[in-house]
């Protein structure tokens, strides 16, 4: 069973490549455990519509998956180009002017966000994910600026900006972000991950606005920012505020510059694990898959990179948002998480996961990982109310399937991507822990060892009319 059952989950973009009920049901069928609806895009009939496919399609798998909304934030954007396409060369100046007018071809260039409020002369600025470097060189009025190209190259509608040197301060909630987690709030969001976040605050504000709107979902920050990472202390605050993390390594690499990336990664990962919270790698992993139905070696390595150091996630975006191949990019990712997992194990971190209930229950998690290795059993069965029994010993990085019974369908969504976990609905009974794995035995889900006729499980509990888990047991099904 350990050897077919994907640890590290996947998470695909859903774009017009799969906004289809067929396509949907295909790439969970073929792995994907976890879907991203990009806000950035798409209308809100829209996001109806791909929700309800992704939960018909979770219903005849017969497993969780995860539904994550991803806010736009303060993502400054070009407007519309004559032709959807501007040709720049080294050393041209171009006007940059806020507001909603016609160009005409050429220099003087819309832009969806007042940048002479902020900007000042001298700071860099990059468009079209890095793709074309310049500086500003003047504040031409209230509301335009000209900056100098310092590379050949070309730049299309609706590409975004970059300036990371710039001050930009203020709530990085912006009017659309607002709107989309008010009609989100209403929708079956199990996640909703926040842009550009730069401080522990940034998280606070947005889970006190989706408590007041009714909203179970639990907050992933975006971690693309050099005020996010300008320090480890600074870093480890954001990811105790939040319930998890992505490593939003494109905006992150034009901001900070690519070289911080890998170290930013590793670092992320490993304090994610220390506090049991979610950690999800995002951007490029198999890029070139977007045109060719093979990825590179060097994509395949930044996979299984990210499975070694013990991630819980790793992300697909424009390959199965926009690429011609979405179907056999997921089945390439679970392949390279599959092979990375069977022939290596998790990297090891400096500190012990602590969660954010009990010691007690830190150490319970942290001996049932380990009684459930040394007896080698076929499974580690969690049963839990809110989740953080799971998450708690998912932090543990087994070496062996995590199974989860709750009564509460959120919960089970949200396990949906966290590492080694797979998250079944029953209703509550005693030992519906035990009843889940007979079931899932029966079903051959879960196989005996070879030679063996019992499965051989650890089994974690509480009492229902308690709070925490207090009970280890060993059971053969």
């Amino acid at each position: 069973m350990s050897k077919l059952f994907k640890r590290t989950k996947i998470l695909a973009t859903i774009g017009p490549s799969t906004n289809s009920r067929e396509m949907i049901e295909d790439v969970i069928m073929a792995g994907v455990n976890g879907c991203r609806l990009n806000c950035s895009h798409g209308s809100n009939e829209e996001r109806d519509q791909q929700i309800k496919w992704i939960r018909e399609a979770a219903e005849k798998k017969g497993r969780s998956v995860a539904i994550l909304q991803d806010l736009q934030g303060p993502k400054i954007r070009l407007g519309m180009l004559k032709d959807n396409r501007l040709d720049l060369v080294k050393g041209d100046e171009v006007i940059l002017e806020y507001g909603d007018f016609e160009h005409d071809g050429g220099k003087r260039v819309p832009v969806q966000y007042n940048l002479a409020e902020k900007c000042k002369v001298g700071e860099p600025l990059s468009m079209f994910d890095g793709k074309v470097k310049a500086e500003i060189v003047e504040i031409v009025s209230d509301t335009a600026i000209r900056i100098k190209i310092l590379n050949d190259g070309f730049v299309m509608s609706k590409k975004g900006l970059n300036l990371p040197d710039t001050d930009f301060g203020g709530d990085i909630l912006t009017e659309k972000d607002l709107s989309d987690i008010e009609y989100g709030a209403n929708c079956d969001y199990d996640y909703v991950s926040l842009s550009f976040v730069q401080s522990a605050s940034d998280i606070l504000k947005l889970k006190q606005l989706l408590l007041s709107l009714g909203s179970t979902a639990k907050v992933i920050a975006k971690i693309e920012t050099k005020k996010a990472i300008s320090s480890d202390e600074h870093l480890e605050e954001i990811v105790k505020a939040a319930d998890g993390i992505m490593v939003a390594r494109g905006d992150m690499a034009v901001e900070a510059g690519a070289e911080v990336v890998p170290i930013v990664q590793r670092k992320l990962i490993a304090l994610c694990r220390a506090n049991a919270k979610l950690c999800i790698v995002a951007t490029q992993m198999l890029s070139s898959m977007v045109d060719s139905p093979e990825p590179t070696r060097a994509e395949v390595s930044d996979v299984a990179t990210a499975v070694v150091q013990g991630a819980d996630v790793v992300m697909l975006s424009d390959e199965t948002a926009n690429g011609k191949y979405p179907l056999e990019t997921v089945k390439e990712m679970k392949k390279v998480i599959l092979y990375t997992q069977n022939h290596s194990r998790i990297a090891p971190i400096s500190k012990l996961p602590v969660g954010q209930t009990s010691e007690v229950y830190d150490a319970i998690s942290s001996a049932a990982a380990r009684l459930a290795e040394k007896i080698e059993a076929d499974a580690i069965v969690c049963q839990t109310a809110s989740g953080a029994t799971a998450m708690m010993m998912a932090a543990q990085r087994p070496n062996l399937p995590i199974v989860t019974v709750t009564s509460n369908a959120r919960v089970a969504n949200q396990l949906a991507l966290t590492y080694a976990n797979t998250a079944f609905v029953r209703s509550y009974s005693e030992n519906f822990g035990y009843d889940l794995v007979a079931e899932l035995k029966k079903s051959e889900y879960l196989q005996t060892k070879e030679g063996k006729k019992d499965l051989l499980t650890v089994i974690v509990s509480g009492d229902k009319n308690k709070v925490g888990t207090d009970t280890i047991r060993v059971r053969s099904v």
